[in-house]
C-alpha cells in the first residue's frame, strides 16, 4: 500500500508482556481523538495493515495494543520501532482557528536583521517551549518559538517574521 492517502500517528515502542501485546508511542498531537480499528506499519518502504483487537489509551502520549495473529513475544519484536500509519479518512476534524506552534512547520522564517532564514522544516515540544529547526549555511539553525521573538505570524502566505536574540544566528554562520 502507497503512502499517499495515509498519515503518520507514531511509532511501536516496544513490546509488552509475552502474549505479543505492543506500546505504540503517539507522535500525531490530536491522538486522544482518534478511533482506529486498523494501523498500517511500515515495513521494507510499504504500508501493511493490522487489524486491532485491543487497544487501550495511556495518559503519557502512549497506547497499549493488540494486533490479529500478533499472539507472542516472538511475532511482536520483529514489530518494535515501525512507523504507524493511519488513513487519511481516520485524521480528526480541526477547527480552522485552532492555530498551534507546530502547524509554523512549512513556514518560511524572516528575521529583521539576517532578513529570509529559509524554512521550518521540523518543530519540536519540549515541557517549557517550542523550538523551530531551520536549514541554515549546511547547518540546523535552532531557535524557542515565544512570544518575545515571534513579531509576526502570517497566515495567508505561510511567513514567519522574528527578531531573534543579537548573537543567535552567528553561531550557525
Amino acid at each position: 500500500m502507497d503512502f499517499e492517502g495515509n498519515f503518520y500517528i507514531g511509532y511501536i515502542s516496544k513490546t509488552r508482556g509475552l502474549k505479543g501485546e505492543l506500546q505504540l508511542f503517539f507522535e500525531f498531537e490530536d491522538y486522544k481523538e482518534l478511533e482506529p480499528d486498523v494501523l498500517f506499519l511500515e515495513i521494507n518502504r510499504k504500508l501493511v495493515p493490522f487489524f486491532l483487537e485491543s487497544y487501550k489509551l495511556q495518559p503519557n502520549h502512549t497506547a497499549y495494543l493488540l494486533l490479529e495473529d500478533i499472539d507472542h513475544i516472538d511475532k511482536a519484536k520483529p514489530l518494535v520501532h515501525k512507523r504507524v500509519y493511519l488513513p487519511d479518512n481516520k485524521k480528526p476534524e480541526r477547527d480552522p482557528d485552532d492555530f498551534r506552534m507546530s502547524d509554523l512547520k512549512g513556514y518560511v522564517v524572516d528575521d529583521e536583521k539576517y532578513g529570509k532564514l529559509g524554512e521550518i522544516i521540523a518543530v519540536h515540544e519540549y515541557p517549557q517551549q517550542y523550538v523551530a529547526v531551520v536549514p541554515y549555511k549546511l547547518n540546523e539553525l535552532m531557535f524557542p518559538l515565544n512570544d518575545q521573538l515571534i513579531r509576526v505570524i502570517d497566515r495567508e502566505n505561510k511567513r514567519l517574521r522574528v527578531s531573534l536574540p543579537d548573537g543567535l544566528v552567528d553561531i550557525y554562520s
